[in-house]
């Protein structure tokens, strides 16, 4: 069986990912699971994320990407919503991922975002902090090696998607 293929969505907060994957999710070829750094948040008590933050949310989100290999494993795409932070817990983070993919079908796409429109969307949305997309793009991992790259400010997330798969699944 041949492995599925791991589609990395990294972005800062309010760069479009989540509504780029609700979007890609709507395909039915390619077809496409989704593991998230905010479903894997959600597997850590509220007490332990209280007492320390960094240390669970990043075992957590080692084990999201094992559990993106699996599905890989199984034959099934699997889209990671995720940022790449270079903190002391997770450092040296990037070459984690690479590490860990290693012999699977990974491809970066980036998801760019002037920093002014996600402060902005920031503000709209109201459940995240004005400042929180500046302060992620400070800790983003530098040098990644995208296989592709979107600016979500200048297209809609169906627009973003289906460049996303016809890059990645009908170029080939």
């Amino acid at each position: 069986m041949d492995r599925g293929r791991i589609i990395f969505l990294n972005g800062v907060t309010s760069s479009g990912k989540t509504s780029i994957v609700e979007a890609m999710q709507s395909y039915d070829d390619p077809f496409f699971y989704v593991v998230a750094n905010d479903l894997f948040e959600n597997t850590i008590g509220d007490k332990h994320l209280q007492t320390d933050y960094w240390k669970y949310l990043s075992e957590a989100i080692i084990m999201m990407y094992h559990t993106a290999k699996v599905f890989s494993d199984h034959g099934k795409h699997v889209l990671i919503d995720g940022i790449l932070v270079e903190r002391p817990e997770l450092a040296p983070h990037y070459e984690q991922v690479k590490i860990i993919f290693e012999g699977y079908p990974l491809e970066m796409v980036e998801l760019y975002c002037p920093l002014d429109i996600c402060r902005q969307r920031n503000i709209e949305r109201g459940d995240r902090r004005e400042d929180q997309s500046e302060e992620q793009h400070r800790m983003m991992a530098s040098d990644i090696q995208y296989t592709y790259s979107v600016d979500t400010s200048l297209r809609t997330p169906e627009e973003c998607a289906e460049m996303i798969i016809n890059k990645l699944f009908k170029s080939e």
